[in-house]
């Protein structure tokens, strides 16, 4: 990994991106996006309805294509799965470039929510040459850890914070030596590590969001994680948080103790 703490290898991609991805899910609109750009983000996720983001990433692509790593892909429902081949072709065009650089198949909760037909026709994608690097987004960590080990796939996007720790047993062990790529979200978990859980002290800390993405590329097997601010002030925020490096040994111990008594009120959630 580069010296620079900002600054990653996405595993064996290659492909080279600052440590912030920005997702605009949540619309933060357009001016945030550009002001990223400009910051030298690099890594940019989007859904099919992120219309802001599509909207400017198909200015900057025509001329500065290379520049930029796109990361996208079908949706699992609980009842199947969008039609994966006709999501790429649309993508394709509402992003304005001829290839996508991370195809995922998004939003699988467990393996057999990724069938073998699906995995076959992501690599029939990524052998025509139309995507570059296909992967997942998945919350079933056991069957992350499968992948990995197995090598099977480039790009492991995986849910990672300082409430749930567990991939560091069940997931990061088995990454070498396929050393597929690992970009992290929930860096907040849903912004529950930004509020005070139930029985902590009224006086006691509580987490920044800067410190909760600090926390995820503090971990040397995560190269990435994904950010989606609401507005240009706390994407700001974020990219100055993380300008700042590794969390302190004392703040390490604390965001844990937090994130601890976060997942303890709110276990339901895987």
């Amino acid at each position: 990994m580069p010296s620079d703490f900002t600054q990653a290898i996405l595993g064996r991609t290659g492909l080279s991106v600052h440590r912030l991805g920005l997702s605009a899910t949540y619309r933060p609109g357009k001016q945030t996006i550009h002001r990223a750009i400009d910051a030298g983000i690099n890594l940019f996720f989007g859904f099919g309805l992120d219309t802001q983001l599509t909207s400017a990433m198909r200015e900057v692509l025509r001329s500065r294509r290379d520049r930029f790593v796109i990361a996208t892909g079908p949706y699992n429902y609980l009842w199947g799965y969008q039609n994966i081949r006709r999501t790429l072709e649309k993508r394709l065009r509402q992003f304005g470039t001829d290839y996508i650089d991370l195809f995922l198949f998004l939003g699988v909760m467990k393996e057999d929510q990724f069938p073998t037909a699906a995995r076959e026709e992501m690599a029939r994608l990524r052998e025509e040459g139309k995507v570059r690097f296909i992967g997942l987004s998945c919350h079933d960590r056991g069957f992350l850890g499968r992948l990995a080990a197995e090598g099977s796939t480039d790009v492991l996007m995986l849910r990672y914070n300082a409430a749930h720790r567990a991939a560091e047993q069940e997931i990061f062990p088995y990454l070498q030596p396929h050393n597929p790529a690992i970009v992290s979200y929930t860096a907040t978990r849903w912004t529950y590590l930004l509020r005070r859980p139930k029985h902590w002290p009224a006086d006691g800390q509580v987490p920044t969001a800067g410190m909760a993405y600090r926390f995820v590329l503090s971990h040397p097997s995560v190269h990435a994680v994904l950010t989606a601010p609401r507005n240009q002030r706390e994407f700001d925020e974020n990219l100055e948080a993380v300008s700042q490096g590794p969390l302190s040994e004392e703040d390490m111990v604390f965001i844990k103790r937090f994130g601890d008594a976060v997942h303890h009120t709110k276990r339901w959630f895987m």
